[in-house]
């Protein structure tokens, strides 16, 4: 079944309405017509199942059938805070695959041998609306503002498991870490440099764990997803 978005406040107790590019891609990419039937995701952990039942030049009309919440969600939330990376399709591979796997928002990060400084954060916020609607989710990952390394830290994190990958740490693994508790985590990951020592022990005074992701070295984004997956229990 074809997924489509819209927000929470187009859609009511028996009915929905489907506008603007998600209406575009609707009537113009898939060709819908009323009686047909597809999936709407709302973003915030709902999925509709629904009947088109009428089209007009700028929106589409349709019947709510059944309501699910939290399809295809993980039992945890996992937030990624990523430092920025030079190449930003390698920003955009990580959000995309990230979200895929299951991922629950994300914090693009200045960390000392971060190169870029500015942040895509709407178009990050697109990439991950596709991969939602593509892997069948139905909760929409924020993508919030560029945030310093230092201020990051400085955030209460009382009620998430916290850890920092790190190629110098050998145990323990994510996956061990991860294994113990059922709580939301925050994994925090650097740029193509690597975290400099003085951040890991920030990190350490700050509350994470650092944690190992094996022996070998991985690129960033490929760390970051492979760690949401390791959260999750999905690898």
């Amino acid at each position: 079944m074809e997924y489509f978005y819209t927000p929470p406040e187009l859609i009511g107790p028996t009915a929905l309405t489907i506008v603007d590019e998600e209406f575009v891609h609707l009537t113009h990419v898939m060709r819908k017509t009323p009686g047909d039937t597809i999936r709407v995701v709302d973003g915030r952990g709902t999925a509709y199942d629904v009947r088109i039942e009428e089209i007009t030049r700028r929106s589409a009309q349709c019947a709510i059938s059944a309501r699910h919440v939290r399809l295809n969600e993980p039992a945890r939330d996992v937030f990624v805070a990523a430092a920025l990376l030079k190449s930003s399709a390698a920003f955009d591979y990580l959000v995309e695959k990230a979200t895929e796997l299951g991922a629950a928002g994300f914090i693009p990060l200045i960390t000392e041998r971060t190169i870029p400084r500015h942040a895509r954060i709407e178009r990050w916020q697109k990439i991950a609306l596709a991969a939602m609607k593509q892997s069948g989710r139905c909760l929409l990952p924020e993508v919030r503002p560029l945030v310093p390394y230092r201020d990051f830290l400085q955030k209460p994190g009382s009620d998430l498991l916290r850890v920092i990958p790190h190629e110098k740490t050998e145990r323990p693994h994510l996956r061990d870490v991860a294994g113990t508790a059922m709580m939301a985590m925050q994994i925090c990951i650097g740029p193509e440099g690597g975290f400099s020592e003085e951040e890991i022990q920030q990190a350490a005074s700050a509350g994470f764990i650092p944690v190992s992701l094996g022996p070998r070295r991985l690129r960033a984004e490929t760390a970051a997803t492979i760690s949401v997956a390791l959260a999750l229990g999905e690898a």
